[in-house]
């Protein structure tokens, strides 16, 4: 969907919302910007991510589960990568796939920066007070799905003081033939006094397969262990499981989820 004007020559996602007295247009540059300088700051940081996987019942039980840590790290030279520490259980209904694993380290915390403006129709959408924070909320959707990237499509609550999204709720797209993606649901605290980094995600959904089966799932994420990595600084790592600590090996890509 592309929402362009063409009499007032702007695009959608800068049109201000005189109708509401709200100027959507500064408060959208003024948030990217923000989220621009958050970005920057997060690359900065190392940190452990606790997914959780988990099929449901009928009634809601939980019946199959997999639980993997990840960890955010700098390598001796200063590179930021990515590595599982362990992984446990398994999901006989559905597979893990690569997708999954990159949604949860860099899109289910979703951060919107000014150069990613242009990739979004962003709306307006009212206030609405989240956890005693008085928030402007924005409807986002992609404004067009390009080839091998992922997108981020639903609400993002933008804090009315500082500026910063504190909460989203939406999932990640595009879906594919034989994987399929939750709606999602992440929220951000403060870490250091000033921004706000996200600290907890939970997806709950019912899959629905081309094939006609559909399978429910729900996935939790913490985001913990929080350390900003500076020059000169050593930062201590956690052990991968059933691996020497200073041999971290990369697990092979997980199937897609093909439901049996």
């Amino acid at each position: 969907m592309r929402r362009i004007f063409l009499i007032l020559l702007i695009p959608a996602f800068l049109a201000p919302l005189w109708a509401d007295n709200v100027d959507a247009q500064q408060i959208i540059q003024k948030f990217a910007q923000k989220e621009t300088e958050f970005r920057e700051l997060w690359e900065k940081y190392t940190y452990t991510q606790r997914v959780e996987f988990q099929v449901l019942s009928r009634t809601g039980a939980v019946r199959e589960r997999r639980l993997m840590e990840i960890e955010v790290y700098f390598t001796n030279d200063g590179k930021r990568q990515t590595r599982v520490l362990s992984d446990r259980g398994e999901l006989r209904s559905v597979g893990v796939s690569k997708e999954d694993i990159s949604d949860a380290v860099g899109l289910q915390p979703f951060v919107l920066t000014t150069e990613e403006l242009p990739q979004y129709d962003i709306e307006y959408d009212g206030e609405e007070e989240v956890d005693e924070l008085s928030t402007y909320v924005f409807k986002v959707e992609p404004r067009k799905i390009e080839k091998k990237k992922r997108y981020f499509q639903g609400k993002i609550w933008v804090d009315q003081q500082d500026l910063q999204i504190v909460m989203s709720r939406g999932k990640a797209v595009p879906d594919y033939r034989d994987n399929k993606f939750p709606e999602f649901e992440t929220r951000r605290e403060q870490i250091d006094g000033n921004h706000w980094f996200p600290t907890w995600t939970k997806a709950e959904d019912v899959l629905v397969f081309d094939n006609g089966n559909d399978v429910h799932v729900r996935q939790f994420i913490t985001y913990e262990n929080f350390k900003k990595f500076e020059v000169g600084t050593s930062i201590k790592y956690g052990k991968v499981e059933g691996k020497p600590e200073d041999k971290p090996e990369e697990k092979p890509d997980q199937p897609e989820k093909k439901p049996e």
